[in-house]
């Protein structure tokens, strides 16, 4: 069976100036997929008209009036119901699509994707989930910014989720699980993460322990949990810093002739550099615990390559059942925890 991703193309800091020729690119190396165009069809028309016959037959546009801007709240949604984000989400809802993925309001995105697809029972917030490049290849971070206020209980639900996604996109049966602290020692912390350790510990996740926010990039965990406003800052820190060393690098490289003649020499190396460290390449940040389907938040301000790459992360965690293996999974563990409680 194809499957087909609906396409919130009026989200993000570009809107279809990016989404529409990343879709393009998706369905170029995925014969086996369809697209959704949601949005203004007056915009997105004109960008497919000159797409192959092959891959025009996979594309579908599906018109929605209305759009969420970055900066509103999200209760702004109640009087946009005709909204791009809210039409891409309905129809994963309806069964016409298996995801959704948006580049849009993250809190918005966050409260329609509740409400619409609901979460598992057992799971009050759905969780934004992203893979982190790391020294051993990635690991996987949750929440990042859409709880920014957590309970223990959300965390060890946020450890469960992100066990299940390691094991279904990484064919990691027994992935290990961190949370995020200001040390690796039991004594340190808050309540909010002494009693969260405390459900992980006694649950049957292989749960590592504490990490401290260097232990991401090492790699020592597959999952790091955290809440959502530590994720977010972790995030956003992280990507700065590729910036600021990749600027730096720049900067050098054009300082003086000689330099400029040591950066033609090393550019092979370069650019392996690049493409490893790349934040793009690692663009797509899953919603987890959603029973209706699989909905991926890119950054608002994706490029085409990096949208492209959310567009493929969707389509792997439909590909790899990714909703039905944490609904199999989830109310064993849920169970396993109460017993324990």
């Amino acid at each position: 069976m194809n499957t087909t991703i609906a396409i919130d193309c009026m989200g993000g800091d570009y809107g279809p100036a990016v989404t529409v020729p990343a879709t393009l690119a998706f369905l170029n190396t995925h014969p086996d997929a369809e697209a959704i165009l949601v949005g203004r069809e007056e915009e997105l028309a004109p960008l497919v008209e000159g797409a192959q016959s092959r891959l025009r037959s996979r594309l579908h546009i599906h018109n929605a009036t209305q759009v969420v801007e970055m900066d509103e709240p999200p209760t702004s949604i109640r009087a946009k119901r005709d909204s791009s984000m809210r039409v891409a989400l309905h129809l994963v809802k309806n069964g016409q699509a298996q995801a959704a993925v948006s580049a849009g309001n993250t809190g918005a995105l966050v409260m329609i994707s509740r409400f619409a697809l609901k979460t598992f029972p057992g799971v009050d917030r759905p969780a934004i989930c992203f893979a982190l490049p790391t020294i051993k290849g990635h690991t996987y971070v949750l929440d990042l910014g859409g709880n920014v206020d957590c309970t223990p209980e959300h965390l060890f639900e946020f450890g469960i989720m992100g066990s299940m996604l390691a094991a279904a996109l990484d064919h990691n049966e027994r992935p290990t699980v961190g949370l995020l602290n200001v040390g690796t020692e039991e004594i340190k912390g808050n309540e909010l993460t002494k009693r969260a350790s405390e459900l992980l510990r006694v649950s049957s996740l292989n749960y590592h322990g504490y990490v401290e926010g260097d232990d991401i990039f090492r790699g020592t965990t597959d999952v790091v949990v955290c809440d959502g406003f530590a994720g977010n800052v972790a995030l956003k820190t992280s990507e700065g810093l590729l910036k600021m060393l990749a600027t730096f690098l720049r900067d050098e490289v054009r300082s003086g002739p000689l330099s400029m003649l040591m950066g033609l020499v090393a550019m092979p190396v370069l650019k392996r550099f690049k493409n490893r460290a790349n934040p793009g390449h690692y663009n797509g940040a899953v919603l987890l615990g959603l029973r209706g389907g699989v909905v991926l938040k890119s950054h608002g301000s994706a490029d085409t390559y990096a949208f492209e790459q959310a567009l493929g992360r969707a389509a792997d965690a439909v590909a790899n059942n990714l909703i039905q293996r944490i609904q199999d999974r989830m109310e064993t563990m849920m169970s396993t925890n109460g017993e324990n409680a």
